[in-house]
């Protein structure tokens, strides 16, 4: 018998498990629409609403077109194993799953408890950036909620222009317009509620039905890709009205670096580039949907490839036209797009970005909590956790008490926590899930050649490699508290792997009594 921490779970296993269909098993109801508008959901949150802007004024200017491209390739490096993962092992689970068929019990129960990271905690995440967007739509109509329900324990508010905001995000119009935050009303958040309802409904859906979540994700995600859309329309037209503008605003298109690395400059499009990354991160989350695909060989490809094609040209193309439409020194603001489409003289931009920044961030919270529960779902079928998280409602078909209690923990932990710093640990967490998911995809094609795979990785192991060197690359540019923070979640993790999963594990009482 060999070491028990890299016994894997047998693919036979798997493929049972993944072929099941009873009130106690995940109803197959995702086609491959469902599967891209899931992507889709996940992909487009606040990052085309906000990073494109920081990037292209801090880093790249309008060769932030030139940065997406990069990181649409990196990204489709991982797509591309996570795709022949998704197509060969359809089940719950995504990278835990992969690393258990591959790599060990071990590696799984860590990236399990990574994926925590991603999912719990970015949804946490989102579910601030929704608040603030939902509460400021809100006031724009003249209704205001009690400021202290619309922030985290502490935070220090002010009124200003009808709108209630944080004293850090107003600084700019006060300085700009002379004013002092000592001569506005002040207000100190308690506890944030709009966060808390959202998770809430988010929860909510998810616990109803897995086609009723992919049904409400799907019509979310055709409202904010119009309002892209629409986007692109407006600022095409302004573009081919005024190519003259355009040209001075594109011009030079690569700004001279300043002798700083990252600033502008070949340097400052690869650090645009390791920003705007992040802009990319959820494509993944289609993968732990697989068990509930109608036909997972064939779509789960068609979902993550397709999603993260069709999320990259449209982020090249709003990148291309905002920085065509505005200087990009202008751009370094929390709503570019806004920005943008005032510059085309067409007045309700704020309210279109607001619009199209809640239904966005309302479909990334869904798709992260979806991703959550079921990898707890996965993991409690192995034993690794409790019973109850992999507990099936027997007339809905989901995993609803793990859905319950996830949605419960994110939701305090969006009303309560100030996150900051926790974005940063989701994007460690989501590029240390595709190294070993790309690492998974080269181990399997030299152990079990012989395995029929629907979809296989083009170039193996070029690929594979190339999608792990390049996460090691977005991790090592990430700060070294974050490593810490990272180091520190995954010993809390051991420990409760030791304390419970290794006694529990039907890995390895399989094993143990094969031996016998």
């Amino acid at each position: 018998m060999g070491n028990p921490l890299l016994a894997t779970k047998p693919l036979n296993v798997i493929m049972q498990e993944a072929a099941e269909e009873h009130e106690h098993s995940l109803k197959r109801a995702l086609g491959p629409i469902n599967l891209i508008t899931l992507g889709i959901g996940a992909i487009i949150g606040a990052g085309i609403f906000v990073l494109t802007g920081q990037a292209a004024a801090q880093s790249a200017g309008p060769a932030i077109v030139i940065s997406f491209i990069l990181s649409g390739i990196i990204c489709a490096f991982a797509g591309l194993c996570y795709a022949e993962f998704a197509s060969l092992i359809p089940i719950a689970g995504s990278a835990y799953t992969y690393g258990y068929a591959t790599l060990g019990e071990i590696f799984a129960w860590i990236i399990g408890w990574d994926l925590i990271l991603e999912y719990a905690f970015g949804a946490a995440t989102v579910a601030s950036g929704w608040s603030g967007y939902a509460v400021s739509f809100l006031e724009d109509f003249g209704i205001h909620i009690d400021p202290k329900w619309i922030a985290t324990p502490g935070t220090q508010l002010v009124y200003y222009k009808d709108h209630w905001g944080t004293i850090m995000s107003v600084q700019p119009l006060l300085t700009a317009s002379g004013v002092y935050p000592s001569s506005l009303p002040h207000a100190t958040g308690v506890f944030n509620v709009v966060a808390f309802l959202g998770i809430a409904a988010a929860t909510f859906i998810l616990i109803v039905g897995i086609k009723e979540s992919a049904n409400f994700n799907s019509a979310v995600v055709i409202l904010k890709v119009a309002i892209v859309l629409v986007f692109i329309g407006i600022a095409g037209m302004f573009v081919l009205r005024h190519p003259a503008l355009a040209a001075a605003n594109w011009h030079p298109f690569i700004p001279p670096n300043t002798g700083k690395f990252g600033d502008f400059g070949l340097s400052g499009v690869a650090r645009g580039a390791a920003v705007i990354f992040f802009a990319y991160i959820g494509f993944d989350a289609v993968s732990t949907a697989a068990q509930e695909a109608k036909n997972p060989q064939k779509d789960m490809p068609i979902g993550i490839i397709g999603s993260l094609v069709i999320c990259t040209v449209l982020y090249i193309l709003v990148s291309g036209l905002l920085t065509a439409v505005v200087p990009y020194t202008a751009l370094n603001v929390a709503a570019p797009v806004a920005i943008g489409i005032d510059a085309t003289g067409v007045r309700w931009g704020s309210l279109l970005v607001k619009a199209g920044a809640i239904a966005g961030l309302g479909s990334v919270m869904l798709v992260m909590l979806l991703g959550q529960s079921r990898v707890f779902y996965s993991m409690s079928r192995d034993g690794l956790l409790p019973k109850w998280a992999g507990t099936i409602h027997p007339r809905f078909r989901t995993p609803w008490i793990s859905s319950l209690v996830v949605g419960v923990c994110v939701a305090f932990f969006a009303s309560l926590i100030p996150i900051g710093d926790l974005a940063v640990l989701v994007n460690i967490g989501t590029l240390l899930a595709f190294v070993i998911v790309c690492a998974g995809v080269w181990i399997l094609r030299r152990k079990r050649p012989d395995l029929p795979r629907p979809f296989k990785t083009p170039l193996v192991p070029l690929v594979p490699i190339l999608g792990i060197l390049t996460s090691l690359a977005a991790m090592m540019s990430l700060p070294a508290k974050t490593w810490w923070r990272l180091f520190i979640w995954l010993v809390i993790g051991l420990l409760v792997y030791a304390f419970y999963g290794v006694r529990h594990s039907k890995v390895r009482k399989a094993a143990a009594n094969s031996a016998r």
